[in-house]
């Protein structure tokens, strides 16, 4: 099992690895650093780097792991990458539904092509869809997520690199938010992660800050006015596994 130390699933999944960057969230894009340095190390699902590479001996791997689980699918890659064939994405939704033990959080940035595909897709309870939405600018990718079939609906706003305001988070059931990381982080300020959790908060939307990010992750920590806030969808999954 890849376990993860992302704080808002427990395991990782990548049928496919490698992607192309589409918008100012993707500029320092860890997924691209650790695909680099995985190749360098000899992992053989890496070979091509950060090329687009589809991993069909990955495909089937959740239905061995037993123990129910949150899983990010694609960590390292976007499931509707313009280069994925439909077929290979639905054989990627054919799994997580018959994998109905674990819960499966899915995060693209191409929001178009999710909302173009999501009628042709049989969408399954556990699978929970969401957008990236690093700016104001990208707040439209929102709107493509509400069309789509999918129970649970999230947002990552993660790097947050500008103020969201006036956010429509209506059909909306979880917001992430997170600064970035890494050597070339770009800052975040805290009225804008205030701003955000307002929002939820007044439209009881569950709110999840991950970071605050920086060079050093871990000594910028992650608390906020005090607390940590790792709100969670309201599933049957949740309430039962995170009680």
């Amino acid at each position: 099992m890849a376990t993860t130390k992302i704080e808002w699933a427990e395991s990782t999944w990548n049928p496919i690895t490698g992607c192309t960057k589409i918008s100012p969230g993707c500029k320092n894009c860890y997924a691209e650093r650790m695909a680099l340095r995985l190749q360098a190390m000899g992992q053989a699902n890496y070979a091509n780097g950060f090329e687009l590479t589809l991993h069909e001996h990955m495909l089937e791997r959740p239905l061995q792991w037993k123990k129910p689980q949150l899983i990010f699918v694609n960590s390292m890659s976007d499931l509707f990458h313009k280069d994925v064939p439909a077929e290979y994405i639905h054989r990627v939704f054919d799994v997580m539904a018959r994998a109905s033990w674990h819960n499966f959080q899915v995060l693209t940035k191409r929001a178009e092509r999710l909302a173009e595909l999501s009628a042709e897709i049989d969408w399954p309870d556990n699978v929970w869809m969401g957008v990236s939405v690093e700016s104001q600018k990208y707040t439209y990718r929102i709107d493509h997520l509400r069309q789509t079939g999918a129970k649970i609906k999230f947002l990552s706003l993660e790097p947050l690199l500008g103020p969201l305001q006036q956010l429509n988070l209506e059909g909306i059931d979880w917001a992430i938010v997170g600064g970035e990381s890494g050597p070339r982080a770009r800052p975040i300020k805290r009225e804008w992660v205030i701003g955000i959790r307002d929002q939820c908060l007044s439209a009881n939307v569950p709110f999840f800050f991950k970071q605050w990010g920086g060079t050093n992750k871990k000594k910028s920590g992650r608390s906020l006015d005090g607390r940590t806030w790792d709100q969670l969808p309201v599933t049957d999954f949740t309430q039962s596994a995170f009680a």
